[in-house]
Protein backbone atom coordinates (compact mmCIF):
# COMPACT_ATOMS: atom_id res chain seq x y z
CA UNK A 1 0.00 0.00 0.00
CA UNK A 2 1.27 3.90 -1.25
CA UNK A 3 0.79 7.11 -0.71
CA UNK A 4 -0.58 9.36 2.04
CA UNK A 5 -3.18 7.77 2.62
CA UNK A 6 -1.07 4.63 3.56
CA UNK A 7 0.68 7.11 6.15
CA UNK A 8 -2.41 7.95 7.81
CA UNK A 9 -3.40 4.37 7.62
CA UNK A 10 0.17 3.79 9.66
CA UNK A 11 -0.41 6.51 12.44
CA UNK A 12 -4.10 4.53 12.95
CA UNK A 13 -2.47 0.86 12.77
CA UNK A 14 -3.44 0.71 8.94
CA UNK A 15 -6.94 0.43 8.47
CA UNK A 16 -12.40 -8.19 6.93
CA UNK A 17 -26.45 -23.86 -0.65
CA UNK A 18 -28.93 -26.11 1.99
CA UNK A 19 -26.98 -28.43 4.81
CA UNK A 20 -23.46 -27.78 5.87
CA UNK A 21 -21.96 -30.76 3.89
CA UNK A 22 -23.50 -29.10 0.71
CA UNK A 23 -22.17 -26.16 1.37
CA UNK A 24 -18.58 -27.33 2.52
CA UNK A 25 -18.15 -29.03 -1.11
CA UNK A 26 -19.89 -25.89 -2.87
CA UNK A 27 -16.77 -23.63 -1.45
CA UNK A 28 -14.24 -26.34 -2.12
CA UNK A 29 -14.82 -26.41 -5.55
CA UNK A 30 -13.99 -22.47 -5.74
CA UNK A 31 -10.31 -23.23 -4.44
CA UNK A 32 -9.64 -24.59 -0.85
CA UNK A 33 -11.09 -25.40 1.97
CA UNK A 34 -14.33 -24.42 3.59
CA UNK A 35 -12.77 -21.29 5.01
CA UNK A 36 -14.61 -22.44 8.41
CA UNK A 37 -18.42 -21.35 6.85
CA UNK A 38 -21.40 -23.15 7.82
CA UNK A 39 -24.97 -22.94 6.80
CA UNK A 40 -27.50 -24.99 8.07
CA UNK A 41 -30.74 -26.34 5.71
CA UNK A 42 -33.76 -24.11 5.62
CA UNK A 43 -31.96 -21.28 6.63
CA UNK A 44 -30.82 -21.91 9.77
CA UNK A 45 -28.02 -20.55 11.13
CA UNK A 46 -24.88 -19.48 9.82
CA UNK A 47 -20.88 -19.41 10.82
CA UNK A 48 -17.61 -18.32 8.93
CA UNK A 49 -14.01 -17.80 10.52
CA UNK A 50 -12.27 -14.73 9.14
CA UNK A 51 -8.51 -14.20 8.45
CA UNK A 52 -8.24 -12.69 12.29
CA UNK A 53 -9.63 -16.45 13.34
CA UNK A 54 -12.46 -14.74 14.28
CA UNK A 55 -15.76 -16.92 14.29
CA UNK A 56 -18.93 -15.02 12.99
CA UNK A 57 -21.68 -16.83 14.33
CA UNK A 58 -25.46 -15.36 12.90
CA UNK A 59 -29.10 -16.59 13.47
CA UNK A 60 -29.07 -16.95 9.59
CA UNK A 61 -27.41 -16.54 6.67
CA UNK A 62 -27.25 -12.67 5.91
CA UNK A 63 -29.07 -10.49 3.83
CA UNK A 64 -28.41 -7.13 4.39
CA UNK A 65 -24.46 -6.64 4.02
CA UNK A 66 -22.58 -3.65 4.15
CA UNK A 67 -19.28 -3.71 2.81
CA UNK A 68 -16.01 -1.53 1.92
CA UNK A 69 -16.40 -0.88 -1.98
CA UNK A 70 -13.65 -3.44 -2.40
CA UNK A 71 -14.96 -6.14 -0.60
CA UNK A 72 -17.92 -5.62 -2.42
CA UNK A 73 -16.88 -5.61 -6.03
CA UNK A 74 -15.02 -8.89 -5.19
CA UNK A 75 -18.08 -10.52 -3.49
CA UNK A 76 -20.33 -8.69 -6.65
CA UNK A 77 -17.83 -10.69 -9.00
CA UNK A 78 -18.71 -14.10 -7.34
CA UNK A 79 -22.38 -14.11 -7.79
CA UNK A 80 -23.33 -11.78 -5.24
CA UNK A 81 -25.99 -9.17 -5.95
CA UNK A 82 -29.20 -8.66 -3.65
CA UNK A 83 -27.31 -8.92 -0.29
CA UNK A 84 -25.21 -5.71 -0.07
CA UNK A 85 -26.82 -2.55 0.81
CA UNK A 86 -24.49 -0.35 1.95
CA UNK A 87 -20.86 0.53 0.58
CA UNK A 88 -18.15 2.46 2.03
CA UNK A 89 -14.73 3.85 0.63
CA UNK A 90 -13.71 5.57 -2.72
CA UNK A 91 -17.10 4.79 -4.14
CA UNK A 92 -17.80 8.29 -6.32
CA UNK A 93 -15.17 10.84 -7.71
CA UNK A 94 -15.11 14.55 -7.32
CA UNK A 95 -16.98 14.75 -11.03
CA UNK A 96 -19.71 11.76 -9.83
CA UNK A 97 -18.61 9.13 -11.74
CA UNK A 98 -18.14 5.62 -10.32
CA UNK A 99 -14.43 5.29 -8.58
CA UNK A 100 -12.73 1.94 -10.95
CA UNK A 101 -12.26 0.44 -6.93
CA UNK A 102 -16.50 0.53 -7.00
CA UNK A 103 -15.86 -2.23 -10.08
CA UNK A 104 -18.79 -3.36 -11.23
CA UNK A 105 -21.33 -2.30 -7.87
CA UNK A 106 -24.52 -0.05 -8.96
CA UNK A 107 -22.89 2.64 -6.67
CA UNK A 108 -25.80 4.80 -7.39
CA UNK A 109 -28.57 1.83 -6.31
CA UNK A 110 -26.36 1.56 -2.69
CA UNK A 111 -26.26 4.11 0.33
CA UNK A 112 -22.30 5.20 0.65
CA UNK A 113 -21.93 5.08 4.01
CA UNK A 114 -18.51 7.46 3.61
CA UNK A 115 -16.48 7.98 0.14
CA UNK A 116 -13.26 8.87 2.06
CA UNK A 117 -11.10 7.65 4.93
CA UNK A 118 -12.14 8.55 7.77
CA UNK A 119 -15.99 8.69 6.19
CA UNK A 120 -18.50 6.31 7.90
CA UNK A 121 -21.85 7.86 8.94
CA UNK A 122 -23.49 6.18 11.83
CA UNK A 123 -26.53 6.91 11.23
CA UNK A 124 -27.07 6.13 7.32
CA UNK A 125 -25.52 2.59 8.77
CA UNK A 126 -27.68 1.49 11.37
CA UNK A 127 -30.87 2.65 9.25
CA UNK A 128 -29.61 -0.39 6.35
CA UNK A 129 -30.23 -2.39 9.76
CA UNK A 130 -26.94 -4.16 8.92
CA UNK A 131 -26.45 -8.05 9.31
CA UNK A 132 -22.57 -8.02 8.66
CA UNK A 133 -20.12 -6.27 7.61
CA UNK A 134 -17.24 -6.80 5.48
CA UNK A 135 -14.08 -5.77 4.87
CA UNK A 136 -10.39 -6.10 3.18
CA UNK A 137 -7.24 -6.24 6.06
CA UNK A 138 -4.21 -5.09 5.25
CA UNK A 139 -2.90 -4.61 9.07
CA UNK A 140 -4.15 -7.01 11.42
CA UNK A 141 -6.24 -7.02 13.42
CA UNK A 142 -7.75 -3.77 11.29
CA UNK A 143 -10.79 -3.58 9.04
CA UNK A 144 -9.83 -1.11 6.46
CA UNK A 145 -11.55 1.99 6.01
CA UNK A 146 -13.56 1.32 9.89
CA UNK A 147 -12.00 4.58 11.58
CA UNK A 148 -10.74 3.57 15.09
CA UNK A 149 -12.74 6.23 17.07
CA UNK A 150 -16.50 5.07 16.13
CA UNK A 151 -14.96 0.95 15.71
CA UNK A 152 -17.12 0.24 19.04
CA UNK A 153 -19.98 1.85 18.16
CA UNK A 154 -19.90 0.36 14.44
CA UNK A 155 -19.48 -3.60 15.47
CA UNK A 156 -22.52 -3.66 17.83
CA UNK A 157 -24.79 -3.05 15.26
CA UNK A 158 -22.99 -6.09 13.33
CA UNK A 159 -20.47 -8.47 13.24
CA UNK A 160 -17.42 -7.49 11.54
CA UNK A 161 -15.98 -9.89 9.03
CA UNK A 162 -12.45 -9.47 7.69
CA UNK A 163 -10.39 -11.42 4.71
CA UNK A 164 -6.68 -10.20 4.86
CA UNK A 165 -5.15 -8.47 1.43
CA UNK A 166 -1.84 -7.62 2.76
CA UNK A 167 1.50 -9.45 2.67
CA UNK A 168 -0.23 -12.88 1.24
CA UNK A 169 0.26 -13.44 -2.38
CA UNK A 170 -2.92 -11.89 -4.80
CA UNK A 171 -3.93 -15.67 -5.58
CA UNK A 172 -5.12 -16.06 -1.38
CA UNK A 173 -7.43 -13.35 -0.82
CA UNK A 174 -9.03 -14.45 -4.24
CA UNK A 175 -9.49 -17.39 -3.29
CA UNK A 176 -10.80 -16.15 0.07
CA UNK A 177 -13.80 -14.14 -1.24
CA UNK A 178 -14.77 -16.74 -3.92
CA UNK A 179 -14.79 -19.26 -0.25
CA UNK A 180 -17.46 -16.52 1.36
CA UNK A 181 -19.13 -16.05 -1.86
CA UNK A 182 -20.41 -19.34 -1.72
CA UNK A 183 -21.00 -19.25 2.04
CA UNK A 184 -22.97 -16.45 0.94
CA UNK A 185 -25.23 -18.29 -1.42
CA UNK A 186 -23.31 -17.70 -4.67
CA UNK A 187 -22.14 -20.34 -7.17
CA UNK A 188 -18.89 -21.03 -7.15
CA UNK A 189 -19.66 -23.58 -10.11
CA UNK A 190 -21.02 -20.58 -12.04
CA UNK A 191 -20.11 -20.49 -15.33
CA UNK A 192 -19.21 -16.77 -15.39
CA UNK A 193 -16.56 -17.80 -12.20
CA UNK A 194 -15.45 -20.13 -14.31
CA UNK A 195 -14.84 -17.87 -17.37
CA UNK A 196 -13.17 -15.65 -14.92
CA UNK A 197 -10.63 -17.61 -13.70
CA UNK A 198 -9.67 -18.96 -16.58
CA UNK A 199 -8.74 -15.37 -17.94
CA UNK A 200 -7.32 -14.87 -14.81
CA UNK A 201 -4.53 -17.89 -15.56
CA UNK A 202 -4.21 -17.17 -18.88
CA UNK A 203 -3.12 -13.84 -18.34
CA UNK A 204 -0.73 -14.82 -15.25
CA UNK A 205 0.78 -17.53 -18.29
CA UNK A 206 1.06 -14.11 -20.45
CA UNK A 207 3.16 -12.20 -18.00
CA UNK A 208 5.58 -15.39 -17.02
CA UNK A 209 6.27 -15.16 -20.90
CA UNK A 210 6.63 -11.33 -21.44
CA UNK A 211 9.24 -11.24 -18.61
CA UNK A 212 10.86 -14.90 -19.92
CA UNK A 213 11.31 -13.07 -23.82
CA UNK A 214 12.22 -9.55 -22.22
CA UNK A 215 13.91 -10.48 -19.07
CA UNK A 216 16.23 -8.05 -17.07
CA UNK A 217 13.68 -5.30 -16.53
CA UNK A 218 13.66 -3.29 -13.26
CA UNK A 219 10.63 -2.31 -12.03
CA UNK A 220 9.32 0.21 -8.99
CA UNK A 221 6.13 0.16 -7.98
CA UNK A 222 5.48 3.67 -6.64
CA UNK A 223 2.97 6.83 -5.80
CA UNK A 224 3.44 10.41 -5.68
CA UNK A 225 2.12 13.05 -3.57
CA UNK A 226 2.80 16.59 -3.08
CA UNK A 227 5.78 16.22 -1.01
CA UNK A 228 6.72 12.80 -1.19
CA UNK A 229 7.61 9.81 -3.72
CA UNK A 230 6.76 6.23 -2.41
CA UNK A 231 8.44 3.45 -3.60
CA UNK A 232 6.45 0.64 -2.62
CA UNK A 233 7.56 -3.07 -0.87
CA UNK A 234 7.14 -6.00 -3.50
CA UNK A 235 7.18 -8.15 -0.17
CA UNK A 236 3.66 -6.39 1.18
CA UNK A 237 1.30 -5.55 -1.98
CA UNK A 238 -0.61 -9.01 -2.79
CA UNK A 239 -0.24 -8.05 -6.30
CA UNK A 240 3.59 -7.58 -6.20
CA UNK A 241 4.08 -10.75 -4.26
CA UNK A 242 2.14 -12.71 -7.23
CA UNK A 243 4.30 -10.28 -10.09
CA UNK A 244 7.35 -11.47 -8.57
CA UNK A 245 6.23 -15.03 -8.18
CA UNK A 246 5.11 -14.80 -11.95
CA UNK A 247 8.79 -13.64 -12.39
CA UNK A 248 8.71 -9.54 -12.53
CA UNK A 249 11.84 -8.18 -11.47
CA UNK A 250 10.70 -5.36 -8.82
CA UNK A 251 12.72 -3.11 -6.57
CA UNK A 252 12.53 -3.57 -2.77
CA UNK A 253 13.39 -0.06 -0.84
CA UNK A 254 15.83 -0.68 1.82
CA UNK A 255 14.36 1.78 4.51
CA UNK A 256 10.72 1.21 4.82
CA UNK A 257 7.98 2.40 7.05
CA UNK A 258 6.42 1.21 10.21
CA UNK A 259 4.34 -1.20 8.93
CA UNK A 260 6.64 -2.44 6.04
CA UNK A 261 4.23 -1.35 2.66
CA UNK A 262 6.63 1.27 1.48
CA UNK A 263 9.72 3.71 1.92
CA UNK A 264 8.87 7.87 1.57
CA UNK A 265 11.62 9.84 -0.58
CA UNK A 266 11.68 13.48 -0.84
CA UNK A 267 11.18 14.51 -4.32
CA UNK A 268 14.65 15.46 -4.42
CA UNK A 269 15.70 11.83 -4.20
CA UNK A 270 13.07 10.02 -5.97
CA UNK A 271 15.67 8.82 -8.47
CA UNK A 272 17.04 6.74 -6.10
CA UNK A 273 16.15 3.14 -7.49
CA UNK A 274 17.12 3.09 -11.11
CA UNK A 275 13.70 1.26 -12.56
CA UNK A 276 13.10 0.59 -16.32
CA UNK A 277 9.48 0.39 -15.44
CA UNK A 278 7.18 2.28 -12.97
CA UNK A 279 3.88 1.42 -11.67
CA UNK A 280 1.86 4.20 -10.87
CA UNK A 281 -0.61 4.54 -8.24
CA UNK A 282 -3.77 4.97 -10.36
CA UNK A 283 -6.11 5.55 -7.31
CA UNK A 284 -8.08 8.59 -6.84
CA UNK A 285 -5.65 10.22 -4.02
CA UNK A 286 -2.58 9.39 -5.24
CA UNK A 287 -0.91 12.31 -7.88
CA UNK A 288 -1.55 11.55 -11.67
CA UNK A 289 0.99 11.64 -14.62
CA UNK A 290 -0.88 14.40 -15.81
CA UNK A 291 -0.13 15.95 -11.93
CA UNK A 292 3.67 15.10 -11.62
CA UNK A 293 4.33 17.18 -14.80
CA UNK A 294 5.29 19.99 -13.16
CA UNK A 295 7.80 18.31 -10.83
CA UNK A 296 11.56 18.36 -12.09
CA UNK A 297 11.83 15.35 -10.07
CA UNK A 298 9.62 13.49 -11.90
CA UNK A 299 10.39 14.66 -15.56
CA UNK A 300 13.95 13.52 -15.05
CA UNK A 301 13.02 9.81 -13.88
CA UNK A 302 14.70 7.57 -16.95
CA UNK A 303 11.20 5.84 -17.12
CA UNK A 304 9.30 8.81 -17.26
CA UNK A 305 11.60 10.17 -19.87
CA UNK A 306 11.36 7.22 -22.13
CA UNK A 307 7.32 6.64 -21.40
CA UNK A 308 7.41 3.89 -19.35
CA UNK A 309 5.02 4.45 -16.71
CA UNK A 310 1.99 1.95 -16.03
CA UNK A 311 -1.17 2.39 -14.08
CA UNK A 312 -1.02 0.60 -10.84
CA UNK A 313 -4.18 0.05 -7.76
CA UNK A 314 -2.80 -0.95 -5.03
CA UNK A 315 -6.16 -2.28 -4.17
CA UNK A 316 -7.52 -4.75 -6.67
CA UNK A 317 -10.75 -6.02 -6.68
CA UNK A 318 -9.61 -9.75 -5.47
CA UNK A 319 -11.74 -11.40 -7.95
CA UNK A 320 -10.81 -13.39 -11.03
CA UNK A 321 -12.64 -11.05 -12.88
CA UNK A 322 -10.98 -8.14 -11.34
CA UNK A 323 -7.33 -8.80 -11.87
CA UNK A 324 -7.40 -10.67 -14.78
CA UNK A 325 -7.15 -7.22 -16.78
CA UNK A 326 -4.26 -5.91 -14.44
CA UNK A 327 -2.28 -9.10 -15.65
CA UNK A 328 -3.17 -8.50 -19.31
CA UNK A 329 -1.70 -5.51 -19.07
CA UNK A 330 1.19 -5.80 -17.22
CA UNK A 331 2.25 -8.92 -19.26
CA UNK A 332 1.70 -6.04 -22.56
CA UNK A 333 3.78 -3.76 -20.78
CA UNK A 334 6.51 -6.15 -19.76
CA UNK A 335 6.93 -7.24 -23.33
CA UNK A 336 7.26 -3.69 -25.01
CA UNK A 337 9.12 -1.95 -22.71
CA UNK A 338 13.23 -1.42 -22.87
CA UNK A 339 15.72 -1.61 -20.66
CA UNK A 340 17.38 1.69 -19.93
Amino acid sequence: MSNSRASQLSRRGFMAAGGAAALGALISACGGGDGGAKAAAGGGAWTFSDDRGKKIDLKARPRRIVTYVGAGAALRDFGITDQIVGIYGPAKRQDGSVDPQAGSLPVDELEIIGNAYGEFNLEKYAALRPELLIDNMFVEPNLFYVPAESADKIYALAPGLAISTGAITLTKPIERYAQLAAALGADPRSAKVAQDKARFEKAAESVRAAVKANGGLKVLACSGSADLFYASNPGKNTDLIYFKELGVELITPDKLNKDGYFEELSWENADKYEADLLMLDSRTQALQPKDLASKPAWRDLPAVKANQVIGWNPEPVFSYAGCAPILEALAKTVQTAKKL
